[in-house]
């Protein structure tokens, strides 16, 4: 059976990795301006 919980916590989890990978990704751009600059 599918609670509720168990979807809002798959989804909590997904929201922690994408955020992890922007995160991420914005550090990557700063440092490549950085260099360009």
């Amino acid at each position: 059976a599918d609670y509720h919980v168990e979807r809002y916590h798959r989804c909590a989890k997904i929201m922690e990795i994408y955020e992890g990978t922007t995160e991420m990704q914005k550090l990557t751009i700063m440092n490549y301006l950085k260099k360009r600059m």
